[in-house]
This record gives C-alpha cells, sequence and structure tokens, in this order.
C-alpha cells in the first residue's frame, strides 16, 4: 500500500465519496470495510495511526464476555458469541482457541462458576467451540503448574478465543484497500463542510507536510472511539458528552509464570473486574483495571496503583507472585464507555453499543468492543444508507474472508499472523539473507518485518513498526528500545529517509517507550 496513491485519491475535488469514516481504530475500520464491501466508494481517515489508541490495547480477547453473563446482558453475550464464531472463520490466522481455567479456592465456587459456563456453552450454541467441564485438583495443576496450590480444590476449564489486536487492524484496513477503498493514517479532520445545515464533508490536515485537504462525501460517519465527543462538538459546540472513559491497565510477564497453553480467569476480584492471566506471543498478560479518566490523553499512562492492583491480585493465584522486576511491559488503554444517566461503576456499564444520528447527519457509532466490530459496522452502514439516501445493498462481511485470508496456519511460525502475506515476507529473506535476522534477542522479529511494515503496511514512524505492525513494544519494552536504532535504519533506508530523521524518530521512541517501564 503506497500513501502517496492514497493522497492522490482524497486530493481529487470533483470526487464525491459515498461514505468517510473518521478513525481508523476497530470500529472505524469495521466500518470501513462494511461499506467498501457493499461497494459504496469509502475512504477512511485517522489522525495518527491505525489502531494506535484503544485498538491496540485489548486483553487480546474475542470473546462472549462471561461478566456480561454475570450482569445479565444476554442479549450482548449471544451476539459476542455469535460474531466470535464468525471471527474463526473469517480471520484464521489472526483467532485462535483458547483454553480457560476458572481456579477454584471455595466450596461453592465449582457449582455456581460451573453452571454458569455451561449456560455460557448453550448460548454459543453451533458457534461453540468445546464444551467447559470441571477439573481435579489435580488436574488443574497439571495444565496450570504455577497455580497457587495452598487451598485448591479444583478448577472449571472453557474455551473463548484469543487474537492480535493490531494485526487485526492491519488485517481489515488492507482488506479496505483489497475492496477497492481508500485508507489514510496521520490525517487529521480539523472541520465538518455544511450545506444547507446538512453535512456534505470534512476537511482535513496532513499531519506529513501540514497541507489541507477538502474532501466532500453523502455520508460522514463518526468513529473515532474514546474521543467521538470531540468530533461531535465540530458539528454541534453544545452537543452533550457521550462517552465515560475507563482506563484498563495490562502488565507482560515472562512466559515462566504461566508455563501452559491454559490461561487463568478470575470471574470477580474485590471491585468486580474479571482478572485474566492470558498466553500470547510466549509473554504472558496480566489484566484488567478499570479506572474512570475523566479527561483522556492521546497516550494513556498505567496509574501506580492500577500496577500494585494486578501485581498484588496474581501473587493471590501464582505460586511465584510477580514483582515490578517482573514486568516487561505496562501499557493503558482507554474504553469508550456511553455515558450511563444512573450513577454506576465503569466496571458495570454496558459495553453494547449505539448508532445515532444528530440533526445535521453525521452518523455517530460509539460503544463496543473488538470481538463485535463487524457488527457494529454492519449496524452503522445500515443507518448510513437511510440518512445518506445510498442504495440499500445487502451485507455479506458475516462471509467475507479478511485479507491474508489462511485455513491452516502453523501457529509455531512467528510470521503466520501475516496469513497469506507470510510467503511473500519469506521470500524477501530468502533474496537477502541478513533480513531473516532479529532486530533483537529478545524479540521474534524478524528485519524483514520492518521492511514489510513501511513498504506494505503504512508504517510511517517508528512507533508505528515497533508498536502496532510488531507488538515489540508490549512484548519487551526495553528490548525495543534498544532495537529501536536499527529499525530505524531500516525504515531509513526503504523510505529514503536522512539520518536525520533517524534520529528524530529514535528520540521520539525512547520517551514513548519509557511511560511502559515498570522497574
Amino acid at each position: 500500500m503506497i500513501r502517496e496513491k492514497m493522497l492522490r485519491q482524497a486530493a481529487d475535488r470533483s470526487f464525491i465519496w459515498d461514505v468517510a469514516v473518521i478513525g481508523g481504530g476497530a470500529t472505524g475500520l469495521g466500518v470501513g470495510v462494511e461499506a467498501a464491501s457493499r461497494g459504496y466508494r469509502t475512504l477512511v481517515l485517522e489522525r495518527l495511526d491505525f489502531a494506535r489508541g484503544t485498538s491496540s490495547r485489548s486483553t487480546k480477547l474475542i470473546h462472549g464476555g462471561v461478566r456480561y453473563l454475570q450482569q445479565g446482558n444476554l442479549s450482548l453475550v449471544m451476539e459476542a458469541l455469535h460474531e466470535r464464531g464468525i471471527l474463526f472463520r473469517n480471520a484464521p490466522h489472526l483467532v485462535r482457541h483458547q483454553s480457560f481455567i476458572v481456579p477454584v479456592y471455595e466450596w461453592w465456587e465449582g457449582p455456581f462458576y460451573g453452571i454458569g459456563l455451561k449456560f455460557y456453552d448453550i448460548l454459543a450454541g453451533k458457534m461453540g467451540i468445546g464444551p467447559s467441564r470441571n477439573l481435579s485438583r489435580e488436574e488443574t495443576l497439571e495444565k496450570i503448574p504455577t497455580l497457587e496450590p495452598i487451598g485448591l480444590r479444583g478448577g472449571i476449564i472453557y474455551f473463548d478465543g484469543q487474537f492480535d489486536d493490531a494485526r487485526m487492524a492491519v488485517t481489515l484496513f488492507r482488506t479496505i484497500d483489497d475492496l477497492g477503498g481508500c485508507v489514510l493514517n496521520y490525517m487529521n479532520v480539523i472541520s465538518l463542510i455544511k450545506e444547507d445545515g446538512l453535512i456534505c464533508g470534512l476537511t482535513a490536515i496532513d499531519e506529513e507536510t501540514g497541507n489541507p485537504y477538502t474532501i466532500r462525501a453523502r455520508c460522514v460517519i463518526n468513529a473515532a472511539g474514546v474521543f467521538v465527543d470531540s468530533i461531535r462538538k465540530m458539528d454541534a459546540p453544545c452537543a452533550e458528552t457521550l462517552i465515560s472513559p475507563s482506563q484498563g491497565v495490562h502488565l507482560v510477564l515472562d512466559k515462566s509464570f504461566l508455563p501452559g497453553e491454559s490461561a487463568i480467569m478470575v470471574p470477580h476480584t474485590e471491585d468486580g473486574r474479571v482478572l485474566f492471566a492470558v498466553p500470547w506471543h510466549n509473554r504472558v498478560i496480566i489484566g484488567t483495571t478499570d479506572t474512570p479518566i475523566p479527561n483522556p490523553q492521546i497516550e494513556p499512562i498505567p496509574l501506580s496503583e492500577e500496577i500494585d492492583f494486578l501485581l498484588t491480585h496474581a501473587a493471590r493465584y501464582l505460586s511465584k507472585g510477580p514483582g515490578p522486576e517482573d514486568v516487561l511491559s505496562a501499557f493503558a488503554g482507554l474504553r469508550p464507555l456511553i455515558q450511563q444517566k444512573e450513577d454506576r461503576k465503569t466496571a458495570m456499564i454496558s459495553r453494547d453499543h449505539q448508532v445515532m444520528v444528530s440533526p445535521s447527519g453525521l452518523i455517530t457509532i460509539a460503544g463496543g468492543k473488538w470481538t463485535t466490530y463487524r457488527k457494529m459496522g454492519e449496524d452503522t452502514v445500515n443507518k448510513a444508507e437511510l440518512v445518506a439516501g445510498l442504495e440499500k445493498r445487502r451485507s455479506g462481511t458475516d462471509a467475507l474472508k479478511l485479507h491474508g485470508w489462511l485455513e491452516d496456519p502453523d501457529r509455531r511460525d512467528s510470521l503466520s499472523v501475516y496469513g497469506a502475506d507470510a510467503r511473500e515476507i519469506t521470500d524477501l529473506i530468502r533474496k537477502d539473507p541478513v533480513l531473516g535476522e532479529k532486530i533483537h534477542p529478545r524479540l521474534p522479529y524478524r528485519r524483514a518485518e520492518v521492511i514489510w511494515a513501511a513498504r506494505k503496511e503504512m508504517a510511517r514512524r517508528l512507533e508505528d513498526v515497533l508498536s502496532r505492525r510488531t507488538r515489540a513494544l508490549l512484548l519487551d519494552a526495553r528490548a525495543s528500545m534498544e532495537a529501536a536504532p536499527l529499525a530505524a535504519k531500516l525504515m531509513a533506508g526503504e523510505m529514503g529517509k536522512d539520518e536525520a530523521w533517524q534520529q528524530e524518530q529514535v528520540t521520539g521512541y525512547l520517551a514513548l517507550a519509557g511511560n511502559y517501564l515498570v522497574s
């Protein structure tokens, strides 16, 4: 994908887009895939990099949501389980089955959670991926040998899905390109264009050049995630606040803390959260917290009390409790929760999505989560057809194979997340074996992946490569900082940048990555 080609397309003032989407995270990209797959002329604009915010900072799960079952939100659970099944089918190179074990320490936990998880199985129906069942104490410790054995009575195993969120975002924007749509990162929407009080386009600034672009569209969709209110206020300065942001923090540990293939799920912590310890890319992710954040920032930072909370709770369930020195990376994401009229803890606010239309015709999609991104896109484009008078076309994304689709990927190969594109990366290495070398001894990523990210995946900055095209920043923040000069040099060679650009990128990245260090 060549960004300059996309810019030329966006700059054509005689062209009128059917759908212009503001936001390049899970929501905006989902809307973009839906619109482009229906044959609409589709443009997606992201002010930073794709999935730069919440969408690359999830717990990496594709799941129905056991917690939503506890809250009695059966419709959301059923919808999410259905969408989970679709994702297994449409992106098998990115989404895989994951076993979870609920450890049982109290006599009542076995029957209580066991019955709930059986109901979870029933709700999944044909989309189920394996029945839950009780485990003896011995079976539980065999699957998770590092689980705290004192007081352990047994466990319950159930099955859900896992994925790589940022790689899913890459897959979605490449799918939009495959379908004939246009996607651009580092394009900041600064105003909406109106005629007779109705929105007919927008103005955006290219963050790389400072050049302004006037874009005409039959329909403008606000899919800016936690920042949808800023776009709503562009439309109507007095628009009421819609989003109640909540911060979720995750810690990344060495795989030795959870050496098996199964994850741990604790259904209820002190603040009513579900706690996960999940194997991911040969590391372990511990999460998450739920902290109201009234003034969200572009780069949220884990609070010390959130880190302490996760370490304390992890120590209760692991025989060797992790300390700050064991944290390879700590990252925070902001949930775009829809504000409730009644005063409720953010952990209890629904993850449902809502599609709204302003008097000027601005369509806003808010709320939701990664698992239901496709349904969110479908609902939003259905609304866009009505608002903009687009020719009604049936959705087909439930059967759309996403870019890179590969039926049976070899998950032992770190390139499996690229799906069918892995062959082209392998070709790069075959032509230049040096590109097969790792960018750092403690990271699984090869030099060829940096080249590929800049050449084919619209990576424009060093952070794009080390944080989202690869997951180096999350897997080991210090190692990624040490790899930064080499990665910048590889990018510069591919993009025709000079040494000053390299130094600027490394300096900026080191400042960013320092926020992911705990000790």
